[in-house]
């Protein structure tokens, strides 16, 4: 990949995080989500793939 081409993907949260394990709920304000159906543009690295895949039930994921 070129520098300037680093792929994202949009996380949506569609759940609520109330009641969530703590590590959830962590993962998902490190993705910067704040309430649901916040959504945030971010890179799609293998830390962030990770966390994505923890909350995955709580969220939408989209390409972009």
């Amino acid at each position: 990949m070129s520098d300037g081409a680093t792929k994202k993907v949009k996380v949506t949260l569609r759940k609520s995080v109330n009641g969530r394990l703590k590590s959830h709920r962590a993962c998902v304000r490190g993705l910067g989500l704040r309430r649901i159906r916040h959504s945030k543009v971010i890179e799609d690295t293998p830390c962030t793939r990770g966390m994505i895949n923890k909350v995955a039930y709580l969220l939408d994921v989209e390409e972009v």
